[in-house]
């Protein structure tokens, strides 16, 4: 397992009690390290700097106990945006209808990059309208993939139909040691 694994089975539990769903955890730099958790709140609720410094005060608690990275690093704990990373299964299906932008890690029809409009989730399967032409993305090979900030996105959010993507905070909270 991974830092970035463990990290996500230490904090996700803490965190979905709290009412967040874990979104995206990384880690980057190799000097200076950083810390990134991703988070938004399940009551669909914009995310607010508050929810940031709660989640931040859980997280460092729980790495302080369990120290899964022994360099000294900085925790930032943000909202996913408008914008948003698709990191799991269910985001595909909920903002079906949305442009997206999806890297594969393996070629699918000669090519690794597909944009266009999600379609939706069929069982592990990612549907997505790409150049006017349905396309079947097996989730276990999507790499990276977030939403097109596109007009309707924005519209969206700003209608309150997006779970609360419009607002949001990201704080560097904190430098920790391992």
């Amino acid at each position: 397992m991974d830092v970035v694994q463990k990290i996500e089975t230490l904090i996700e539990p803490a965190l979905t009690d709290m009412g967040y769903e874990l979104v995206r955890v990384r880690v980057t730099g190799s000097q200076r390290k950083t810390l990134q958790i991703m988070a938004d709140r399940l009551d669909g609720a914009a995310m607010s700097v508050d929810d940031c410094s709660d989640i931040s005060h859980a997280v460092s608690a729980i790495l302080d106990v369990e120290d899964p990275i022994s360099d000294a690093y900085v925790l930032e704990v943000s909202s996913p945006g408008i914008d948003r990373p698709l990191t799991k299964l269910p985001h595909f299906a909920r903002y079906a209808g949305f442009e997206a932008k999806v890297e594969m890690q393996h070629m699918i029809d000669g090519r690794k990059r597909f944009s266009g409009r999600l379609i939706g989730v069929e069982g592990d399967i990612v549907r997505l309208e790409h150049d006017g032409e349905a396309v079947d993305l097996p989730f276990g090979e999507i790499r990276n993939a977030k939403l097109i900030l596109t007009d309707e996105l924005i519209a969206a959010a700003q209608s309150g139909a997006l779970d609360g993507a419009v607002e949001g905070g990201m704080m560097d909270v904190e430098e920790a040691s391992g």
